[in-house]
């Protein structure tokens, strides 16, 4: 893990502004932080250099666009020497249905945040490929019932 320099005030204006609205304009976004525009530019692309922005998306509403199906799995694996579980990783990182991977204590060594269209595609994503996985010992599925919330924003 790389270790970055504390951040500013002015540094965190900027993020939380940028995490509110990343497509604000330069000349706005230097507004909020108080800033000249020249200097709000050179200030993030400094911060997107160090890795401290690390990209940019657009929100989709998963309903919206047919994703209406989403459980959170508990997997434990059978072995846990380095190849099997680079293996494990390398594929779970693949499926587009996976949107996030964590690696945990207690019970489970991995809770996985799946996003399908429904409980047969969420089937198929079980049968098709989790099931096929070499090394797998156990999978447990959580279904998701409603979202009470949900942020990609990182408090500052």
């Amino acid at each position: 893990m790389t270790q970055t320099a504390p951040l500013s005030e002015t540094d965190r204006r900027l993020l939380a502004q940028l995490q509110e609205d990343c497509r604000i304009s330069n000349q706005e976004l230097a507004n909020a932080a108080g800033m000249s525009a020249s200097a709000c530019w050179r200030r993030v692309r400094a911060l997107e250099e160090e890795g401290v922005i690390s990209g940019y998306v657009a929100l989709v509403d998963a309903e919206r666009v047919g994703q209406r199906f989403s459980a959170i799995v508990q997997l434990t694996l059978e072995r846990h020497e380095r190849d099997h579980v680079d293996n494990f990783i390398d594929a779970i990182s693949r499926r587009p249905e996976v949107l996030q991977v964590f690696a945990t204590t207690g019970e489970a060594d991995y809770h996985v945040l799946v996003l399908c269209e429904d409980k047969d595609a969420y089937n198929a994503f079980l049968e098709d490929f989790l099931f096929r996985l070499p090394g797998i010992a156990h999978v447990r599925t959580n279904l998701v019932l409603k979202s009470i919330k949900s942020t990609p924003r990182i408090p500052l």
